[in-house]
Parts: C-alpha cells; structure tokens; sequence
C-alpha cells in the first residue's frame, strides 16, 4: 500500500491546512507551478473530489490561490489531461 504524503497548505484567507498531496503541475512555459490535492471526499458516484490550486510564494510552506483566469484553467486542464493519458 502506496504512503499518502499528507502538506500543511495556507490558503488566501491565511487558513492552514492539511491535505493529501497528488501531485503537483508546472506549466509549459515553467512560469507557474500548481498542486492537485484532495481530502479524501468522495461523490455520490464513488469518485473522489480532488482540488487544484496555483502555488505562490514557497518561502515558508505552501501557499495556494484560486485559478480564476480561464485560459490559465484550460492550460490546467491540458496538464492534467496529459497525466491521465500516461
């Protein structure tokens, strides 16, 4: 049985957490780099809620910010579409 890696995250309210890392994401460019975390919520159909989030500013753990911009989304969901396909 795979270890879960569990990270304190601190998101824009300055809330710290702790979540299940899945893994994190870096754009094509390197410019932005994003973690897809989840806290093992599971739907109705049984497949687990995963999040992604933009990382900013690594100095003293993680701090994460929503994606809000739509092109920066779809570039996410490229991303991810990529690891699924692997």
């Amino acid at each position: 049985m795979e270890e879960k890696e569990m990270i304190l995250i601190e998101n824009a309210d300055g809330e710290t957490f702790e979540t299940e890392l899945v893994t994190y994401l870096v754009s094509k460019d390197k410019a932005n780099t994003y973690i897809v975390y989840t806290n093992n919520e599971v739907e109705d159909n049984g497949d687990q809620v995963i999040y992604v989030s933009k990382v900013v500013g690594e100095d003293s753990g993680v701090k994460i910010e929503e994606i809000t911009d739509d092109n920066e989304w779809q570039e996410v969901q490229k991303l991810l579409k990529e690891i699924a396909n692997k």
